[in-house]
């Protein structure tokens, strides 16, 4: 039984309250949380507001950022913890807020409920017909709930992140062993039989299964299948870590067999930053047997094919490139940037929401880059003499608040300070559109560049994930960039490539695939 929730207030600095609310043994699903921390951060008078389960991790993370008191440090794992910053009235308002907000995902109706439908309180409950259980409960809990949710016949999502190692390539054993998948944990993207889980973007019904350890890179190209005209059979995420030496690519391989005996199924397409060199070679090993065309997409490597049908690249435009190919398709022309002024010995400031797109644009500028520590809210952004490429979705940089692909608070900042900064040779930014994402990503970032004059700000190049199925709209979203100013790139690997001639006096040609940006409509 749920205790009452109790309110704990810290040490205030001069005109700001810091408050935790604890509610004991109160679980909230971490997307949930996500946006209501995102329409609390939106109040007038709030600089920081989190949401998160109180384990060690987020413990530290909002301790870094100033917004854990004494009493919150007390929160165990299974509590739910509430902070806030601001000033004395907006805090009120906030805590006045935060339970109706918290209540709004119960309010839904559960998937047969219209039907009379009791709805599955528990996994023992769950129609073994489903097939699948989303596993998204507090790291410390996630394997033991997603090995009933196997041990009941269903394959396993795991949204979870902050999973031990060690309980990750148990869960992994056990389903190669039941012959299920384990996806994960801190698994962000998966389309399964054409229902979209955690964040992804809607796509054509087709005939290539992709694979994938990197969520947004999965997302970049399926949707660049999506714009030449294919489509996606699965889209099976397998978590961060899968390819490490330690768990050995157990849910790749899993993955991969279900894929290869699939005659829906006719190219089977990985992405993933570097694996561990013995992974990849047991990967590539089986790729080599498979019955149908193979592209592994390991950001950085060297372009290679191995066998009869086996193609290795190193980006992400060159993976959709590669797949449609050998496919017997065309991939679209080469594009070519068009001449910008730039900046003498301005640096590059890449500010991403996804992860994938930050590695790539580093193995693009490898002997350049550099990278400033934490951000901490409520403190100034400063950049340093050198080029900068953030993942601005990584902890340390939300430090307890949404991802920015929910929440844009952190970037906006950080873009600020990009575009006021006089070193500034160039601005990169992706937009992450789909099931998930916040609901109009490019309106607060316009917002931004809308305040600099148009000759005072550097270029600021821009690309767009997504489909004009997708809930924003693809095409919606990138006019928006485009009437912002933002010069327009057709894939996250043209926007870094363009970004680094501009602030390397290279000659600004991207090459690569064209997609139907509005520049390209309009012209």
């Amino acid at each position: 039984m749920e205790r009452t929730p109790h309110i704990t207030t810290g040490q205030l600095p001069a005109r700001s309250r810091t408050l935790n609310v604890i509610r004991p043994d109160a679980y909230a699903d971490s997307v949930a949380l996500m946006r209501a921390a995102g329409q609390l951060s939106a109040l007038p008078g709030i600089e920081a507001a989190s949401l998160v389960m109180a384990t060690g991790t987020n413990l530290r993370i909002l301790a870094e950022a100033r917004l854990l008191t004494p009493e919150g440090e007390a929160a165990r794992p299974a509590d739910l913890l509430i902070a806030l910053r601001g000033s004395e009235d907006a805090v009120e308002r906030a805590v006045a807020a935060v339970h109706g907000l918290l209540e709004q995902p119960a309010q839904v109706a559960a998937p047969g409920a219209e039907f009379g439908e009791p709805a599955p309180r528990a996994l023992t409950e769950a129609d073994p017909a489903t097939g699948l259980a989303l596993i998204s409960t507090p790291g410390p809990y996630a394997a033991a709930e997603a090995l009933k949710a196997l041990r009941h016949g269903l394959h396993a999502f795991v949204f979870s992140d902050n999973v031990p190692l060690d309980q990750e390539i148990r869960l992994k054993q056990e389903a190669h062993r039941l012959g299920l998948l384990a996806m994960g944990p801190d698994c962000g993207t998966a389309l399964i039989d054409g229902v979209p889980l955690g964040f992804a973007n809607a796509l054509r019904t087709g005939r290539i299964g992709l694979i994938g350890a990197s969520g947004t890179g999965l997302q970049q190209v399926s949707c660049l299948l999506d714009a030449a005209g294919e489509g996606v059979r699965q889209m099976i995420g397998t978590g961060g870590r899968d390819l490490s030496a330690e768990v050995g690519g157990r849910t790749t391989l899993d993955a991969f067999e279900l894929l290869d005996a699939d005659p829906g199924c006719a190219l089977i397409l990985l992405v993933s930053k570097p694996p561990d060199p013995r992974v990849a070679a047991r990967v590539l090993a089986r790729a080599e047997r498979a019955g149908k065309p193979v592209v592994a997409a390991f950001l950085g490597a060297e372009r290679q094919v191995r066998g009869a049908q086996v193609s290795v690249v190193g980006d992400l435009r060159g993976a959709a490139d590669e797949a449609v190919r050998a496919l017997g398709g065309t991939p679209p022309p080469a594009w070519t940037p068009p001449t910008v002024a730039r900046t003498p010995g301005g640096h590059l400031r890449a500010l991403y929401a996804g992860g994938t797109f930050a590695y790539e644009t580093r193995h693009l500028l490898p002997d350049a880059v550099g990278a400033i520590g934490p951000y901490v809210p409520g403190r100034a952004v400063t950049f340093p003499a050198e080029h900068v490429v953030l993942d601005l979705g990584d902890d340390a940089y939300t430090a307890g608040r949404p991802h920015p692909m929910i929440d844009p608070t952190v970037r906006a900042a950080h873009l600020r300070a990009a575009l006021t900064d006089p070193g500034t040779g160039a601005v990169v930014l992706d937009v992450v559109l789909g099931h998930g994402a916040g609901p109009d990503p490019v309106a607060p970032l316009a917002a931004e560049i809308d305040q600099v004059p148009a000759r005072q700000r550097p270029p600021v190049i821009g690309f767009v994930v997504g489909t004009d199925r997708d809930p924003q709209d693809a095409t919606a979203q990138r006019a928006l960039l485009e009437d912002a100013g933002v010069l327009l790139a057709p894939t996250s690997t043209d926007a870094a490539r363009w970004a680094a001639g501009l602030v390397s006096g290279a000659p600004q040609h991207a090459g690569g695939a064209h997609l139907l940006t509005s520049t390209a409509r309009r012209s």
